[in-house]
């Protein structure tokens, strides 16, 4: 029998205490597969534990390696037998950053196959030329085979200076992942600058890569022959943290965030200030307090260091309710408004002009069933059904399962009257699991 999860909110609750948060989902997804640059063991921490990196180490063991996992949030990674470099549909078709493994198999065997992942959809296939231009740019040879697999090979891969048309972070990831082994300097130019980024520098510098400039545009790496196993914590999440802080903001409050890294949520704590938010920052914290209506405030999501738009939509939440009309331009993925019909059953005044939403703040937004069209979709719909009056149901929580370790445990003990409920089929009666 299928079965189904639903979570529901009764609205109206003021959160207060303490939010831990977890490792970062997009560090984690491009170190995990890094693992197979070495015969070594990796002991990687502060892993999240979701979905999408359960799929990635489902991916690791199926190609050959051992995967351990010590606790929760700690695995062991010893890829010394991984012997295959092919994963199939099956296994890609669930999310986006299992292209990552094209490049780690190339680093290691020089062969990557890997089919077109899948993830989030924000309006058609996510290009991966900026991926190929990369590869190819090293020395291997790309081509995309029947049934969208991408096939690369090469005898020899060589450094080379690569400029990315567009700033494109899985692309800077993935050639980075080839680069660290390639004979030569590799120069990548225009690369993203995400912290993730930096992350994934710095786990493959203590693996004994030799990458330097991640955090800038201009990153250089000089290849290494062998590369060996390291301990390596991964940083916190700065999405998860950016939603905890919309969360408490909108839903009013007292909130402390724990083990964030302050300098990495600039663009969001500026743009909650400029909402009327009290914010305050510690070494390892953020305190967000709320105890009014919100004011209104204009968006542009960026490339890091710009706002992300990972938190477009949680915002979005936020200026529903603020005083005066707000306008959001998303100028990195196409069609990512899709969540504003759901947030429209719920009493929000938001209208969509191709990339541009014009958000007219109400004083109250109404619980309504809704759904997660994707990720962190799914995540503003939690927020809204906490500020909503009345029973909000969220359905396609798998979504937010993919990003979000915990949330219903994370927002109950802050005070949300929030609960993940079991559905054994879609008209029968529903069940608390």
């Amino acid at each position: 029998m299928a079965f189904m999860d639903k979570i529901v909110i009764n609205g109206g609750n003021r959160l207060t205490g303490k939010i831990d948060i977890s490792g970062a989902k997009n560090a984690a997804l491009a170190i995990v597969p890094a693992a197979i640059l070495t015969k070594e063991i990796c002991r990687i921490e502060n892993l999240p534990d979701i979905s999408d990196v359960s799929i990635m180490l489902k991916i690791l063991n199926t190609l050959g390696a051992h995967v351990r996992m010590i606790n929760r949030n700690t695995v062991e990674i010893d890829a010394r037998n991984v012997q295959f470099y092919t994963v199939p549909y099956e296994q890609t078709k669930h999310l986006r950053a299992s292209y990552y493994f094209i490049g780690a198999l190339l680093g290691r065997f020089g062969k990557a196959h890997v089919a077109m992942p899948g993830g989030c959809n924000f309006g058609g296939v996510r290009p991966i030329d900026q991926h190929v231009k990369g590869f190819e740019s090293l020395g291997a040879k790309v081509s995309i085979e029947e049934n969208a697999i991408v096939n690369a090979e090469a005898d020899t891969l060589f450094g080379s200076a690569i400029y990315l048309d567009t700033v494109s972070v899985g692309a800077t990831i993935n050639i980075m992942l080839a680069a660290v082994r390639a004979k030569g300097l590799t120069v990548i130019e225009n690369a993203a600058k995400e912290p993730h980024i930096v992350d994934l520098a710095n786990f493959l510098n203590s693996m004994g890569a030799d990458v330097r400039g991640a955090g800038t545009d201009v990153i250089k790496i000089h290849g290494v022959e062998e590369m060996h196993g390291c301990s390596y914590s991964i940083i916190p999440d700065q999405i998860e943290a950016g939603t905890y802080m919309v969360a408490a903001a909108a839903a009013g409050g007292d909130v402390l965030i724990n083990n964030v890294i302050p300098k990495h949520m600039e663009s969001i704590t500026a743009k909650l200030i400029e909402c009327g938010i009290e914010v305050e920052e510690f070494d390892d914290s953020i305190l967000i307090k709320s105890d009014h209506r919100p004011t209104r405030c204009n968006i542009k999501t960026m490339p890091h260091p710009g706002f992300p738009t990972d938190m477009q939509p949680q915002m979005a939440v936020l200026l529903s309710i603020a005083e005066g009309t707000s306008i959001i331009n998303e100028s990195v993925w196409d069609s990512r408004f899709r969540y504003v019909e759901q947030l429209a059953h719920m009493g929000a005044c938001i209208k969509v002009d191709g990339k541009i939403a014009v958000i007219e703040g109400v004083e109250h937004l109404k619980g309504a069933p809704v759904k997660a069209d994707d990720l962190r979709a799914g995540a503003a719909m939690i927020i809204a059904g906490l500020v909503a009056s009345g029973t909000t149901e969220v359905e396609n929580v798998v979504y937010i399962d993919r990003g979000y370790e915990d949330i219903v445990g994370k927002l109950a003990g802050v005070g949300a009257d929030i609960r993940r409920v079991r559905i054994t089929d879609p008209e029968s009666r529903i069940q608390i699991s």
